[in-house]
């Protein structure tokens, strides 16, 4: 493998931590596909001397690929990419994986503003957190190219920021929630995630999605926290049973 070049923060972009570099160096070679799915990476030792960075630092850089999906990490054994060429969206937290026959995806941004959701707030409540009222509202659908049947329908809800003013304008940074967010210095650092079933979809989803009313689909919300503890997004997935699962490592 190439050796990159030391890491220095102060020549980073909104300053970003050594930890999340070394996390965008790696990911990087592995959607480059110069580290295949079920390789090694190498140790965290190596990982040390190649970014001239602490342990610590590498582990939290390997966990932020864990929590993208790219990699799992086995104790005592080394991290091993998972990554396959091909998902629905690198944001971090998603613990689904597309089918084994992939299939080309076609992304419609269906609203992005400030606003209100009530069904957030009623979710955070029931959590025991704080409903904030006050949301960046980002609603996505996922398009098979082959059927234009959706595959999945995602509401992201992100308590407002000051900092989140000129996006409902200008628009998401390549299109991506996660590279918009490093643009203003924010990542998420920890989450963590509910699946369930819902039994029937409902007539105004099915529409959108183009599938049949009363459909069952595979239900995933997700919450994700910045790296000073505040809640960065909520997130309420539907995704096709078919083309989608759990993934869990023991």
């Amino acid at each position: 493998m190439v050796k990159a070049p030391a890491i220095d923060p102060r020549s980073a972009p909104f300053a970003l931590a050594k930890s999340e570099l070394v996390a965008h160096a790696l990911a990087r070679e592995i959607k480059a596909g110069q580290v295949l799915r079920g390789d090694q990476l190498d140790s965290e030792g190596a990982l040390m001397r190649r970014f001239e960075v602490s342990r610590n630092t590498v582990r939290r850089g390997l966990q932020m690929l864990v929590d993208q999906g790219l990699i799992t990490t086995r104790t005592g054994i080394g991290s091993f990419v998972t990554y396959q060429g091909d998902v629905i969206d690198d944001r971090k937290g998603w613990s689904v994986a597309l089918s084994e026959v992939p299939e080309r995806l076609e992304t419609r941004l269906l609203d992005l503003r400030r606003g209100s959701c009530a069904r957030s707030d009623a979710f955070l409540s029931l959590r025991d957190l704080p409903a904030p009222g006050d949301y960046l509202c980002i609603d996505r659908l996922r398009l098979s190219c082959e059927t234009g049947e959706g595959v999945s329908l995602e509401r992201s809800r992100l308590p407002w920021r000051d900092v989140f003013a000129a996006i409902p304008v200008a628009g998401l940074v390549d299109d991506s929630l996660s590279r918009t967010l490093l643009a203003q210095g924010l990542s998420a650092t920890t989450g963590e995630e509910l699946a369930g079933v819902l039994s029937a979809l409902g007539d105004a989803d099915a529409t959108c999605m183009r599938r049949p009313v009363g459909g069952p689909m595979l239900r995933l919300h997700r919450l994700t926290r910045a790296a000073d503890g505040s809640l960065l997004e909520l997130v309420e997935s539907l995704l096709d049973p078919n083309r989608f699962g759990l993934r869990m490592v023991f």
